[in-house]
């Protein structure tokens, strides 16, 4: 299963058997983990989880969502579901992809992008804590990962340029996954969430 994940990420491929098939130009690859039922399951090595774009971490629902699980199923349940909503066209995802990549960012913001990765590579140029914290910081996938979310939650919030907030919005789901944590940081209690807010917090803008 986790060769299958990395050939689609890295080939844009699946293999079955001897048979080799293109994936399309539009696909998603999505792994889940279930906080409970982990046996027989193995974490991904940090070299490959780097690949993935973020790290999304989910909840239990909020009553409100939870309240609209309920009235969904019991719907569907009394087959008095709403008619199914028209899918998006591909040319539409693809045109949509394309004018969140064309997004201005200021100079000021890339590079704030790359002293945040930057940052997570050599800590201690900032604080002698959280170079005790950081083992490995963030790869040029971090950087380019950062870049492109940063354009897309701008695009989705529908303005024409991007923002320090923009990056800041997404950091934590963009870098969870690409830092490893020291010993010291683990044995602390410290999460790579409390990481990204120091580097956020330490980071000056522009």
């Amino acid at each position: 299963m986790q060769s299958a994940l990395l050939e689609a990420m890295a080939e844009r491929q699946v293999s079955v058997g001897s048979e080799t098939y293109d994936l399309p130009a539009l696909f998603l690859v999505m792994a889940t983990q279930n906080p409970i039922e982990q046996e027989g399951t193995y974490p991904l090595p940090e070299a490959q989880l780097d690949r993935f774009l973020l790290h999304v971490n989910v909840d239990y629902p909020s009553a409100e969502a939870e309240a609209e699980i309920l009235r969904l199923t019991r719907a569907e349940a009394s087959q008095a579901a709403a008619s199914t909503p028209t899918p998006l066209r591909q040319d539409t995802v693809f045109a949509a992809r394309q004018e969140a990549l064309s997004m201005h960012m200021a100079a000021p913001v890339e590079q704030y992008i790359v002293q945040l990765v930057i940052a997570s590579r050599d800590p201690g140029v900032y604080s002698e804590q959280l170079a005790g914290w950081i083992e490995y910081g963030g790869s040029p996938r971090a950087t380019i990962a950062l870049d492109r979310c940063s354009r897309a939650h701008a695009w989705l919030q529908g303005r024409d340029f991007v923002s320090p907030d923009d990056v800041q919005a997404v950091a934590a789901d963009v870098l969870r996954h690409r830092l490893l944590l020291s010993f010291e940081a683990e044995a602390n209690g410290v999460t790579p969430d409390q990481v990204i807010d120091e580097l956020l917090a330490l980071v000056p803008v522009g």
